[in-house]
């Protein structure tokens, strides 16, 4: 029986002898790529920083009250929900590289409109415009990523995406220490200035110019990532780029990585990863520690570390492994610290004001000490877990899983639902915590880490070492 979608059937680059590609310049265009999510975790992370020094400002400057603070987080997620739709529609139109170049003027525009704010609204209006760079970099970085990288070091490279975001959150939360709200707004227009000065070096993706029959440009761009001197083969002739249509969701090669990808993203900001990340001072403030801006700097390192381990293990322990000890992990972490809200919340002895910097071999002085530094442990514990596997995985696995006729679509769809689900997390954290109290709403968080765990070992497939054509064909049955 011939398939329907060809393409899709077999691998679109395929060598014509035994060498693996070998040149490092494909390192180098997956860095291009990966500053644009180093753009948005900047965006990310700017809130953290930017938020106290906002609602301590002084008139003419721009000052956030309690509503209006929540919507300066939120309002990221929206416009990025956003850019997550326009992303997959331009990723299969205007191609993996323009895409790119394109999402480069919300992100400094936006930081301009910040930049120069005289009333609330230019804030949220520039909020808007970089959370719309964001959805478009979320969505663009890993496909564009997936398909330059050679399956050897595609989990490698495909798991930097994540860490230049949660590098870039470091750099926001260390920028603020020194710089105040206006030049931490301008130190943000650098790394998308920085991504269209390089990515407009790079080349286009040898797949997409493949789908587009452009066969010398892909030749040309396969010479340059992968330096290799083989010949490789088009697709097959009549292999035509088809778009999507709704009858295709009957394809097991489609719903089943659609089902997949969505869930994934659920899944990862229903752990509260977004919510912890962009109220990080407030959680520790409500943990009662006066250096809560040090202790989301510790947050910000321990995210970096474990997302670098992650990324140098990922091609050998595989996707599904590194997931499932992530929600095991996460379980633990979000169950003890609901227990130190819920030790906690009754009587004046919860005011246990813990210096960061005193040794961790002091006396507690009483238990209220103890309990707030379970509440710093669990925490800890938290972003590791989280970052070793839950964090760029949903990402790495979106950008595979995929056949190339629906990427665009089906991608976008996955952005759109995890943004959304990180608005609806991020505007209504401080609301939930009030319902269900704290240790409730960190319980519920590791309810939802159980699921994700059952959901990982009955249905994510191992993808390292396969190509991309191989992983569509398993989906298929094939």
């Amino acid at each position: 029986m011939t398939p329907e979608f060809p393409e899709d059937s077999q691998p679109l680059l395929r060598p014509l002898g035994e060498s693996a590609p070998r040149s490092r310049r494909v390192f180098l265009a997956a860095f291009a790529a990966a500053l644009g999510p180093l753009s948005f975790g900047f965006v990310l992370g700017y809130s953290s920083p930017a938020i106290p020094s906002l609602r301590r400002a002084a008139p003419p400057a721009p000052r956030l009250d309690n509503d209006a603070t929540s919507w300066f987080g939120a309002i990221v997620t929206l416009g990025a929900a956003v850019g997550g739709v326009l992303g997959g529609w331009l990723v299969d139109r205007a191609g993996r590289k323009l895409s790119l170049l394109l999402c480069t003027v919300p992100f400094v525009a936006g930081f301009a409109i910040i930049t120069a704010a005289q009333n609330v609204w230019m804030l949220l209006g520039g909020r808007l415009l970089t959370g719309l760079a964001c959805g478009v970099a979320s969505l663009v970085a890993p496909v564009y990523i997936s398909e330059i990288a050679y399956p050897e070091v595609r989990g490698l490279l495909g798991s930097c995406v994540q860490l230049m975001v949660v590098t870039g959150i470091l750099l926001a939360y260390l920028a603020g220490w020194v710089l105040e709200w206006r030049w931490l707004a301008v130190l943000g227009s650098v790394p998308p200035t920085f991504m269209l000065l390089l990515m407009g070096c790079m080349p286009e993706t040898p797949r997409f110019l493949l789908t587009q029959h452009k066969h010398q440009e892909a030749m040309a761009a396969m010479q340059f990532l992968w330096g290799s001197e083989q010949r490789w083969e088009e697709p097959p002739v009549g292999a035509e780029h088809q778009g999507f249509r709704l009858a295709q969701l009957r394809r097991p090669g489609v719903y089943k990585p659609f089902v997949i990808g969505v869930s994934l993203m659920v899944f990862q900001q229903l752990s509260g990863i977004n919510a912890v990340m962009f109220y990080a001072e407030t959680i520790f403030e409500e943990a009662k520690f006066k250096e809560s801006s040090l202790a989301s700097v510790i947050v910000g390192v321990i995210q970096v570390l474990f997302t670098a381990v992650a990324a140098l293990v990922m091609d050998r322990a595989g996707r599904r492994v590194l997931l499932t000890l992530s929600g095991v992990v996460m379980v633990f972490s979000t169950s003890a610290f609901g227990t130190y809200f819920k030790l906690t919340q009754d009587g004046p002895s919860n005011s246990s004001h813990v210096h960061l910097l005193a040794p961790v071999s002091m006396e507690p002085a009483d238990a209220s000490v103890g309990l707030a530094w379970l509440a710093v442990g669990s925490v800890c514990l938290f972003i590791a877990g989280f970052a070793l596997g839950w964090g760029p995985i949903p990402w790495l696995l979106m950008s595979e899983i995929f056949p190339l006729h629906v990427k665009g679509v089906a991608t976008g769809v996955c952005v759109l639902t995890n943004w959304l689900m990180a608005f609806l997390v991020t505007k209504e954290f401080s609301s939930l915590m009030e319902v269900l109290r704290p240790y409730g709403a960190f319980w519920l968080a590791s309810a939802f880490c159980i699921f994700s765990v059952l959901f990982t070992l009955a249905c994510v497939p191992e993808t390292k070492g396969k190509t991309l054509e191989q992983i569509t064909a398993h989906f298929e049955g094939r």
